[in-house]
């Protein structure tokens, strides 16, 4: 299935994809921004997260952005991760130029004084209390993070290493993160409804043409060197029951061997059948819930097994447990009827994303910032070329003891062997 789309690249950088959609009456609009939480100072971390907050406090024309989407039927809302922070809204599909004006104008004339800087502070601070800090295992990915990254800006998480760092951010810091990376040049632009691309693109030139770029080139990140042993960490307290996560560093997600990095953890834990599932939390309950996964960063990220001790289970026996299923799956690999499973549900979901406008804009986005959009149409044949057999090669490649980073949890009455 091939996604017709068009690119028009605005004098001042700002990328324009348009994904004409007749089926629709709804207008997709997705701004994606090349900029995460790797993008910062090691000692101003938390920024591109905070920025996030910061661009719903108003804008020039526009001092209530929620109240104005609102109005017009929309829904909208943004995310930030490790590589980049996108801006989304869906509305009828007439309102297309009004959202490209809302959307324009906190972009370009964001409303950022001293009040609005120490609301949202106080906001992230106070996320970052609630999700990392005051509930059980909510500090996993700062410790996780922090063991299995050295060197590369991964280390930390989207939110920052530490409060003191949001607490402590100056106007003049926000305002030259603006300038460095809210540009025209770091901009992309995906569009997905009922429309033609030269109104679109004369709409698009109305609003977004006079924002100015920025000139910033994307560094290359120092390469995070190889483990050459095992990491381990363990951290006692009030916590319901044991917990485990193991990672391994594993290759970005442009590389050839991502796809089958990905099918690694389809097999061991997508589904009621797979390996995980079946042998440790149904016919042999080691784990109340036990999963597999990528992070999917653009540079090399992790992969990732996850999961509590059932009742009763020391930790040691469930890590020992979970090591046995990652021994076999590297050594003998999957069958072709376990990864024709994994495909299958794998290119159906692909698939079905196709009929979601605004999953359609944002990928397009995705792709045009990882390589090129037209990338997008060539997922499914990606997954398809794996075979069994690459699936074992990563796994022995990837899933060993020397390259593990593992946190553990324990209540303060079970100690390191239950």
């Amino acid at each position: 299935m091939k996604t017709n789309f068009e690119r028009r690249v605005l004098p001042n950088g700002l990328t324009l994809l348009l994904r004409r959609d007749d089926q629709t009456r709804m207008g997709c609009l997705n701004l994606m921004v090349r900029v995460g939480s790797r993008d910062e100072n090691p000692d101003q971390t938390g920024f591109a997260h905070l920025f996030e907050h910061l661009m719903f406090s108003g804008s020039k024309h526009v001092p209530s952005y929620d109240q104005v989407a609102q109005s017009m039927g929309a829904e909208n809302n943004a995310f930030t991760s490790n590589d980049l922070t996108n801006y989304y809204l869906t509305f009828p599909a007439p309102q297309l130029e009004v959202a490209l004006w809302l959307e324009s104008d906190r972009m370009g004339f964001p409303l950022i004084d001293q009040k609005a800087l120490d609301t949202q502070k106080q906001v992230v601070v106070e996320e970052f209390k609630e999700r990392y800090l005051n509930q059980p295992y909510g500090d996993a990915w700062l410790e996780l993070r922090d063991l299995a990254y050295q060197v590369h800006p991964y280390r930390w998480a989207t939110i920052g290493k530490e409060i003191s760092h949001i607490e402590q951010a100056t106007m003049e810091q926000v305002q030259a993160f603006r300038r460095r990376f809210y540009a025209s040049d770091q901009m992309i632009l995906g569009i997905n409804g009922p429309y033609d691309l030269p109104q679109v693109e004369e709409w698009v030139t109305r609003w977004f043409g006079d924002l100015e770029p920025s000139g910033v080139k994307r560094p290359s990140y120092a390469a995070e060197p190889q483990p050459t042993g095992i990491r381990r960490r363990e951290k006692h307290g009030a916590y319901p029951a044991p917990a485990l996560y193991m990672a391994f560093p594993m290759p970005g997600r442009a590389s050839e061997d991502y796809h089958a990095c990905d099918l690694i953890t389809d097999v061991l834990s997508r589904g009621q059948s797979s390996r995980l599932f079946r042998g440790l939390v149904m016919d042999r309950p080691m784990f109340s819930d036990l999963n597999a996964y990528v992070t999917g960063d653009m540079d090399p990220g992790l992969l990732v097994v996850s999961g509590h001790c059932a009742q009763g289970v020391s930790i040691d026996d469930a890590e020992n447990a979970v090591w046995e299923e990652l021994y076999k799956i590297a050594n003998s690999g999957p069958s072709q009827d376990e990864l024709n499973k994994s495909l299958n549900q794998i290119e159906a979901s692909l698939v079905m994303g196709r009929t979601n406008g605004l999953n359609v804009a944002m990928n397009l986005c995705y792709f045009e910032y990882l390589s090129q959009a037209e990338d997008l149409d060539r997922e499914i044949e990606a997954y398809r070329k794996v075979t069994p057999d690459r699936v074992r090669a990563m796994a022995a490649l990837l899933l060993k003891p020397e390259r593990a980073s593992i946190l553990r949890y324990l209540p303060n009455e079970q100690d390191d062997h239950g």
